[in-house]
């Protein structure tokens, strides 16, 4: 196993350069990076700290600098350590420069800017975290799109997803279909849709869900018989609706 040290530096959160940076070196067999994220550098005060940490850790230095006087200053410091310094979103923003005829703004963090998409992304979130797992159901209606599935089809992995992308997501568990909120049947606005899986792998699923809560496997929700009997149930809700 090969081993590194890389430097992820940033005038912002460091989520972009961290993204491509983990990206990249998933490409590699044999490797592991050892990463040192120095976020809101937008000062050479700040700019001095994370070349103190280069120096002490020589390694590669990847970054997403929109001030072209810090830039400059990382550059020469890493050509003088003799270090690969990368700029990971200069050469798209170049091609794209060159493309579209106008400047870039130069401005740090700005997709990350308090608009009204974030606000509408925090409101997501909120409203899905509260109607997890069949709670608050009465006010599905004012749901973007509702999941319904048996236990541990990803319903909740699912709605977080959807929510960071600004949709009011609710999950509810299928148990029985008469237990299902009885306005389900009258929404108009939400899609609902309908989450299932083959049974060995919800068994599996299932198991290590039990073996990870420390609880006994020899019940009926990883019983076999039990477990193709509410899919198939499900699965009939389903096509019926």
């Amino acid at each position: 196993m090969k081993e590194f040290h890389l430097h992820l530096v940033s005038d912002s959160t460091g989520e972009t350069v961290s993204s491509i940076a983990r990206a990249t070196v998933a490409q590699f067999d044999d490797v592991e990076s050892q990463e040192h994220i120095w976020p809101l550098v937008r000062t050479k005060g700040q700019l001095e700290k994370v070349l103190a940490g280069i120096e002490a850790n020589p390694g590669i230095v990847m970054y997403t600098l929109v001030d072209k006087n810090l830039r400059d200053i990382l550059k020469a410091e890493c050509l003088k350590r003799s270090l690969p310094c990368i700029p990971v979103l200069a050469h798209v923003i170049a091609e794209l420069t060159t493309y579209l005829g106008i400047e870039s703004s130069s401005l740090p963090g700005r997709q990350h800017e308090l608009d009204e998409k974030y606000f509408s992304r925090v409101e997501a979130v909120n409203f899905t975290l509260a109607h997890d797992d069949g709670q608050a159901t009465w006010d599905l209606q004012e749901a973007d799109i509702i999941l319904i599935g048996v236990s541990r089809t990803s319903k909740s992995p699912t709605c977080v997803y959807l929510a960071h992308r600004g949709f009011k997501t609710a999950n509810i568990p299928y148990v029985e279909a008469s237990l299902l909120p009885p306005d389900l049947e009258n929404l108009k606005k939400p899609l609902i849709v309908g989450l299932t899986i083959a049974s060995d792998r919800l068994i599996q699923i299932r198991k290590t869900r039990l073996q990870s809560l420390k609880q006994e496997e020899d019940t009926n929700y990883v019983d076999v018989e039990k477990v193709e009997k509410e899919i198939l149930e499900s699965r009939r809700l389903f096509q019926k609706k």
